[in-house]
């Protein structure tokens, strides 16, 4: 006799079968997606929008979800009159440079602790990710004296890219994830790596680099735009107006930019990470369940 099923869901199975269980799961599943597509398509629509329309008709107590004169003027006026190119490539340098250091730091520490097997070195391990159970603000201090004059060196590296850089690249997060998917790699096929004479660092770049292609798109993904999209620790350490990033100079420049001037900088400034998710969302699922199971 066949066990009974212990599956709890929503809708129960044999609900399934009638009609009005069919109608009722239908209603719940579109309701579901159109509340989530509204809470995260809506305020991106409300941007763009606001963009085009102009400073009066933003100021207006009475909102219209279409510009009732449109001005895409806006975009270029935003580009042009307070510099946001200079900002952009501001951001492309420190995106590019953590994204460069963070693949250097995190893929060797992982290697090291799944495949090297350091001494205590689950203890490390479960030190790095007890700093995520940490809040992020609990860190600003300390991690600003430390940029501020670097232990032993005493060196400051405020207003240097060096000061996003260095903390960017010590990621616990995308340690663990690319220690999981280097537990999942054959040691069998390090092994025989070794036998035909391959030292620790030649099998891994030219073994498990090769394998770990989908985990290395997640973690590049996952670099980029956490410096392309932080704000606080950019404000913090790149003081100077010439050298910051551009979420901090809109920030800045509010005050001295029309409404949809500001809009429309915000705009372009999320361009890049919109597009960088369109394109590579099936990365960045394939990368994080690669290395969930066995097999």
């Amino acid at each position: 006799m066949p066990a009974a099923s212990t599956e709890r869901t929503l809708i129960a199975p044999s609900e399934m079968n009638r009609r009005t269980g069919r109608l009722l799961y239908r209603f719940v599943l579109v309701l579901t997606v159109l509340g989530f597509t509204l809470a995260f398509v809506f305020p991106l629509y409300w941007m763009a929008s606001g963009a085009l329309k102009s400073s009066a008709e933003l100021a207006d107590p009475d909102p219209s979800l279409l510009p009732q004169s449109w001005h895409p003027e806006s975009y270029s006026q935003a580009w042009t009159n307070v510099g946001l190119g200079q900002y952009f490539l501001n951001t492309l340098l420190l995106a590019v440079g953590a994204w460069l250091i963070q693949l250097l730091v995190d893929v060797a520490a992982a290697y090291a602790l799944s495949k090297l097997r350091p001494v205590l070195g689950n203890v490390v391990l479960g030190m790095m990710l007890a700093t995520l159970m940490l809040p992020v603000s609990a860190l600003l201090v300390p991690t600003y004296l430390t940029v501020a004059d670097l232990p032993f060196i005493h060196v400051n590296l405020i207003n240097t890219p060096w000061a996003i850089w260095l903390p960017a690249c010590a990621n616990a997060f995308n340690i663990f994830i690319l220690k999981r998917f280097f537990d999942q790699i054959p040691a069998e096929l390090l092994e025989s790596a070794r036998l035909d004479g391959a030292g620790p660092v030649r099998v891994l770049l030219w073994v498990v680099l090769p394998l770990s292609r989908p985990v290395l798109a997640v973690v590049s993904i996952f670099a980029v735009v956490g410096v392309w999209k932080d704000f606080l620790w950019p404000l913090l350490v790149l003081p100077d107006p010439a050298r910051q990033p551009i979420t901090v100079a809109l920030n800045r420049l509010a005050e001295f930019m029309p409404a949809n001037q500001l809009l429309a900088g915000m705009v372009m400034a999320s361009i890049p990470l919109l597009v960088i998710f369109l394109i590579f969302q099936r990365h960045i699922i394939a990368g994080l369940t690669a290395g969930s199971l066995k097999g």
